[in-house]
Parts: structure tokens; sequence; C-alpha cells
């Protein structure tokens, strides 16, 4: 993708949602780490539900540690992975308490030698807390990234390394939020709705959908029955 075709690319998605946000909940820096960990291979929606009650009444590294690990585990437990996650949680929780006072380094170098943090991770956390020009390449950015022909690359790092390259200013912070809500809700894995995607033109993908997929007869007949 041309140099000026990326430029376009972000300046719409950034006209249509021009504050983009993380969709995962959180009151401060510390329960963004801990959400963002606990969000490994499930949706921020299931996160969301389970960290509500656990955020109202753990706010700290601390609290985290008195909660202990089979109490976190009662919050998380429809969480995928939770076992694993909440003994992440504990220890980073308990390095975090011990080597920086409670608080949640912004050095990306550093949260990745925390349990259960990952490149990703700790890409999320310098975004959405700090606000650093970093990119978190998850599912939907990788194939947003490759599909469209903005970013290519056969590894999560390759991705990254070029949209650290392409993205330009002033789009570099948004530029993660803006990618992951289009692969969510437009860009979609197995059924792309480029009938509706603002950046249609721009895109490489060659098969693209342009008209809205038909609804199955057996479903059409279903929803024009009169009512009871």
């Amino acid at each position: 993708m041309k140099r000026d075709d990326v430029f376009e690319f972000f300046r719409r998605l950034a006209e249509a949602n021009p504050a983009p946000e993380t969709e995962l909940e959180f009151g401060n820096t510390y329960q963004l780490l801990v959400a963002v960990v606990l969000s490994a291979q499930s949706t921020d929606v299931g996160v969301n539900k389970a960290t509500r009650a656990l955020f109202r009444d753990v706010k700290t590294p601390r609290q985290m540690i008195d909660l202990g690990e089979e109490g976190l585990k009662q919050h998380i437990k429809t969480i995928g992975l939770f076992n694993a996650k909440a003994k992440n949680v504990i220890a980073l929780s308990e390095i975090l308490e011990r080597d920086h006072g409670g608080e949640v380094p912004a050095d990306r170098d550093v949260l990745t030698t925390l349990p259960g943090v990952g490149r990703k991770t700790a890409n999320v956390v310098m975004n959405c807390a700090f606000g650093a020009e970093t990119f978190a390449v998850d599912t939907h950015i990788f194939r947003v990234g490759n599909r469209t022909g903005l970013a290519k690359g056969k590894t999560p790092l390759a991705v990254e390394k070029q949209l650290e390259k392409k993205v330009p200013q002033p789009f570099r912070v948004g530029a993660h939020h803006w990618l992951i809500l289009h692969g969510r809700y437009i860009c979609k894995a197995r059924a792309p709705e480029c009938w509706r995607c603002p950046v249609a033109d721009l895109c490489r993908f060659k098969d693209k959908a342009l008209e809205r997929a038909a609804r199955p007869a057996a479903k059409l007949r279903k929803d024009l029955r009169p009512a009871p």
C-alpha cells in the first residue's frame, strides 16, 4: 500500500471514530495490565464480565495478593486458561509490590519480564496507559494488515515492524485501536463486510464482498411470517 493510501486509510478510520479506545474495562493502570493478561485467548466481553466484580474490590497489587490465587480463580473461572492466568496475575502482583512500589512500570522491556506478559500485552499497556506509539498485533491486526496490504508479514512481530515503519502521524497512537476495531466489526475473519468498509477502495484484498449477502431463504421466510 502506497504512502498516500496509508494516510488516507487511517484518515477515514479516524473520521469515523475520532477517539478510539480499548473495549476492556479498567479503572487504573494496574487493572488494565491485569485485564490484558486475562484477555489472552479470550474475548474482551468475557473478560469484562469476569472483572467487574473483581475490580470493585481489587485496585492494587497488594489487594490482589491479599485476595490470593484461589480467590482470584473464583472471579475468573469463566475465562479460558483461568488457572494459569490466576497464577501469573498473583506472581506479577508480587513483583510489582516488591520491586516497583506497587506501580506498573512505563517500560516495555520491564513489562515483558513479568509473568504472563508478552510483547503484545506490554504494547497494549504502553499504548493505553502511557500513550506510547506501540502496535499490539493480535489476531485482528494480523489479519487486517495482511489482507488489506497495509502491513504484510508472516509473524505478528513482522506485521508490527511494518506498522512501525508505515503508520504516519497523527495516527500512530490510535492506530492499534482503529485496526482492532476494524478487524473485529468489519474486516472479519470468515466474512469480511467489504460492502460497508470505509477503506474498501484502498484495500488490496482480491475477493471483496462488495454486495451485502442475502439472508438464507429459510431465514427470510421465517422473518416474513405474520405475527401470531
